[in-house]
């Protein structure tokens, strides 16, 4: 007879998370989902997963997002452009969006070449999360289509409504010509600003498929488990949050830079210039400005909804604490009573007997004390749950960036910044001035 070899210790958070989930799951609608967004990615250039991938991608970017549009720029007939600015202002905004396009680009690259789109999510088949949380996570990858859709669209029929007003006031030649200019400087900007979305988009997808795990894990505090069980789950959640952070905190951090510079210096072109400020000229300042603030928005969100939920644990654990308190001192006391009731019922089979002065008042009834075994098993129940409630508030974790935890009150401050800077630009460019 062969030897029998026990098989090796399972992981505890798969046991936890194949709970009610029947076996052989099928994956392959999320697999549908995951190569979607991956061919998504693929098709702007961010998976650069080969040398030829890397050339292709940025002589791509340069090409449409660069030298295409400062071409047209420098060399398109346009009569009316210095008077109104049109072509300074132009080349400006041009730049700030070739920024951060770039900086999106480079970021999210470099962490899909290194951990490829599923683990880069989060989304392992190999942890035993796949089957349970499958619909929710279709649900946020479909999600990040629709978020882009959301905000690029209205954007865009502002772009167009610009372009064709400029072509209308500032002629390019033949008709056919300022047909091109508006088409070949849509086509560059539509590409630009899909990347720079497209990044911030993904890091929120990337935030909100972690969420799933925290919420999940008050309804795990539900079940009757060790606390050992939890703490190696909240351990597992911290480690991913921790990994997160390490692998954005850099894209994040350069976002914001380029995204308070570029709206800065839009701030200054359009507050120092002493000309006429109007849609025709200073127009793409309030198109781009719109961009720039739905990009950090995205991310601001995403960052301080994960740091919220990883935060808002600890007070989820000290309600369970309190409510299994309770519950096991009620049990306790109703133990203790019907083992009372019991006592004094069994007086005439040989049990102490019950002493009473002849006052009701003063009567005295001897009450049955839980074993020492029960006793020692209820207390070591309570200080395991209360340990794991002190270290959930002493770790609370979060969303950090060089160690600034990235909170309500951070982004309320970082949103207020860059929206009175948008609504300065904003006022000046898309509002009407008579002089």
């Amino acid at each position: 007879m062969a030897a029998y070899h026990a098989p090796p210790p399972e992981d505890t958070s798969i046991q936890i998370s194949l709970i009610n989930v029947p076996p052989h799951s099928d994956d392959t609608h999320l697999d549908k989902h995951l190569r979607r967004l991956e061919s998504f990615l693929r098709f702007f250039g961010f998976c650069q997963y080969s040398p030829l991938n890397i050339t292709i991608s940025w002589l791509a970017f340069l090409a449409i997002g660069v030298v295409m549009p400062l071409l047209i720029l420098e060399y398109s007939y346009c009569s009316d452009c210095e008077k109104f600015e049109i072509r300074v202002f132009e080349v400006e905004v041009l730049v700030a969006q070739a920024i951060l396009a770039a900086i999106s680009l480079l970021c999210v690259s470099h962490n899909l070449r290194k951990y490829r789109v599923r683990r880069l999510l989060f989304v392992d088949r190999y942890r035993g999360h796949v089957a349970q949380f499958r619909d929710l996570y279709i649900q946020k990858i479909q999600g990040f289509f629709r978020v882009l859709a959301v905000w690029i669209l209205p954007c865009f029929l502002l772009k167009v409504a610009r372009e064709v007003v400029r072509s209308i006031y500032v002629r390019h030649g033949p008709w056919w010509q300022s047909i091109g200019v508006v088409i070949a400087l849509l086509v560059s900007w539509t590409y630009l600003t899909v990347i720079f979305l497209s990044g911030t988009a993904l890091f929120n997808l990337v935030c909100n498929l972690q969420v799933i795990h925290f919420e999940s894990f008050g309804k795990l505090l539900e079940r009757d488990l060790d606390v050992s069980i939890y703490i190696d789950e909240h351990i597992r959640l911290r480690h991913y949050l921790s990994k997160i952070s390490h692998r954005f905190r850099i894209f994040l951090l350069l976002e914001f830079l380029g995204v308070t510079v570029s709206l800065l210096v839009a701030l200054l072109q359009t507050t120092g210039n002493h000309g006429i400020l109007n849609l025709i000229n200073g127009g793409d300042f309030g198109v781009s400005s719109i961009i720039d603030l739905v990009g950090i928005i995205l991310c601001l969100h995403a960052a301080a909804k994960i740091t919220h939920r990883a935060q808002g644990i600890a007070s989820v654990a000290s309600s369970w604490h309190v409510y299994v308190t309770c519950n096991s001192n009620g049990a306790s006391q109703a133990g203790t009573t019907t083992n009372g009731g019991n006592f004094e019922a069994g007086n005439s089979t040989g049990a102490l007997p019950t002493y009473s002065s002849e006052s009701d008042l003063e009567s005295t009834e001897y009450v049955p004390m839980p074993t020492n075994t029960q006793l020692a098993s209820y207390m070591s129940s309570y200080h395991k749950r209360q340990s794991f409630v002190t270290y959930l508030q002493t770790n609370p974790g979060g969303f950090t960036v060089f160690g600034w935890v990235i909170d309500r009150i951070l982004v309320n401050t970082i949103f207020f910044i860059e929206f009175s800077l948008f609504s300065f630009i904003l006022g000046k460019t898309i509002t009407i001035t008579t002089r």
